[in-house]
């Protein structure tokens, strides 16, 4: 069970977090999680070239370790990078210590001052620790491509229903992901940019 759209109770109890990024421009934030891989990463890249967007990957370090030629192409393309944890462990199943050195591993190969938790769980107590040296990136709209049971027709609406101005969107350039991924993000760019939205990446500053 997993919520399209955050909801404001959860965003006022982590309001130290970063849920989405209100603005007057009609910009969007894509970002994408779990890679790099690298069929699926260059192929995501392919495709924002293709619109001429920028968008933001949360980089797993495992990942990055195997794959460093396509982390350099990710930065290279003019994309943002933030640091996704080295094992994507699950913060409300591990202790804060072992969670926080797993992220400060991954800090090594992925120098960003953007975090976002594995599966946006993340403890209070770790969120406080964390926001000391990051911004913590959450989002607004969940496309569920992640989701082997849903349709790529379902996350393609979940993406067209809820994204505002300022809204940080999230897909996963992952293997588990793909099936739905392939369908839904060209088609999505394509509807959004209809409604007028600008998609930029997430500054790391």
């Amino acid at each position: 069970m997993y919520l399209k759209k955050s909801p404001q109770l959860v965003k006022r109890y982590y309001q130290k977090l970063l849920w989405d990024i209100p603005n007057e421009e009609n910009n969007i934030y894509l970002t994408f999680d779990d890679g790099p891989i690298p069929e699926i990463t260059s192929w995501v890249l392919g495709i924002l070239d293709q619109y001429q967007i920028k968008a933001t990957f949360f980089c797993l370090g495992c990942n990055v370790k195997q794959h460093p030629d396509i982390y350099e192409t990710i930065k290279n393309r003019g994309h943002s990078v933030g640091n996704h944890s080295f094992h994507h462990l699950n913060g409300w199943k591990t202790d804060d210590e072992e969670y926080l050195n797993d992220i400060a591993m991954c800090s090594q190969i992925v120098q960003s001052s953007l975090f976002r938790p594995p599966y946006g769980r993340v403890k209070k107590s770790q969120a406080e620790e964390l926001i000391k040296s990051y911004q913590v990136v959450m989002w607004d709209v969940l496309s569920g491509d992640f989701d082997v049971k849903t349709s790529p027709e379902k996350c393609l609406k979940n993406v067209t229903k809820y994204t505002k101005s300022g809204s940080i969107i999230v897909f996963h350039d992952s293997e588990k992901a793909f099936q739905n991924l392939e369908y839904t993000l060209p088609r999505a760019i394509e509807a959004l940019l209809e409604k007028g939205f600008n998609f930029k990446a997430i500054s790391a500053d």
